[in-house]
């Protein structure tokens, strides 16, 4: 494990630069789709405010007894981090901060992305810091574990691949690369909770786990319901004229 790099703490570092690339992204795919409202800066700060928030605070259950009523900055300061947690988070605070501002626009489109490699570059932090996974004898373990961090960045980074090269230039409803984004991910992190070597809450499944049961099937029929309204019949790159205007 690797806890510093120089002065500053390895995990906290690449959270940074997580951040710093999704930021990037948004602004440029934000300019692309000739969405330059200044409102946008409410939005994005939302999201950063949102996910730093119930990155922690998503866990405060776990955290009620550190002592008789606990303050909520406690629970933030020694709450596990999560990043479905600060997912949620996100998602709630760009709702908010929409609705502030009275930006009307659908921004999912901006964020997937950008959410995608920040999401590969903070999870390199993880991988140097953190206990990687499960024991296992497969060749590429890290100290004879499965190094689970190193599973998604990769995924992270395909799925940014397929969103900047591919989907994010297609005719789809707004919104629907988040939507996408977000229910891949789900999938992908419940299986690989199994060689995570999280703590099993109930059922044999991690509470990861158990989140995400409830909710990928919400996000699945919203995207089968869309699928079967035709809404998805534009999966192709939008014509070059269309992309100009």
């Amino acid at each position: 494990m690797l806890p510093r790099i120089g002065p500053l703490p390895t995990h906290e570092l690449f959270v940074g630069l997580g951040v710093a690339v999704a930021v990037v992204v948004f602004v440029i795919e934000a300019r692309r789709r000739g969405q330059t409202d200044e409102r946008l800066i409410y939005v994005v700060a939302g999201a950063l405010v949102g996910g730093a928030l119930l990155m922690r605070l998503g866990t405060w259950a776990q955290h009620v007894d550190l002592r008789a009523n606990a303050s909520l900055a406690e629970q933030w300061v020694y709450g596990n981090r999560s990043i479905l947690g600060g997912l949620v988070g996100a998602w709630l605070g760009v709702h908010v901060a929409k609705r502030i501002a009275r930006y009307p626009l659908r921004t999912g489109d901006l964020f997937a992305p950008a959410v995608a490699l920040g999401m590969a570059v903070g999870r390199i932090g993880c991988l140097l810091t953190e206990l990687p996974g499960t024991r296992t004898d497969v060749p590429w373990a890290i100290d004879g574990r499965h190094p689970s961090f190193a599973y998604e960045i990769a995924f992270h980074l395909a799925a940014f691949l397929a969103l900047w090269l591919w989907l994010r230039h297609a005719d789809l409803p707004p919104g629907t690369t988040f939507v996408w984004y977000v229910a891949a991910y789900g999938v992908f992190r419940f299986l690989v909770e199994i060689v995570r070597g999280n703590e099993v809450a109930w059922l044999g499944m991690t509470r990861p786990q158990l989140f995400l049961l409830c909710t990928i099937p919400l996000l699945l029929a919203r995207i089968a319901w869309q699928w079967r309204q035709g809404a998805y019949d534009g999966l192709r790159p939008a014509p070059a004229e269309r992309l100009a205007a």
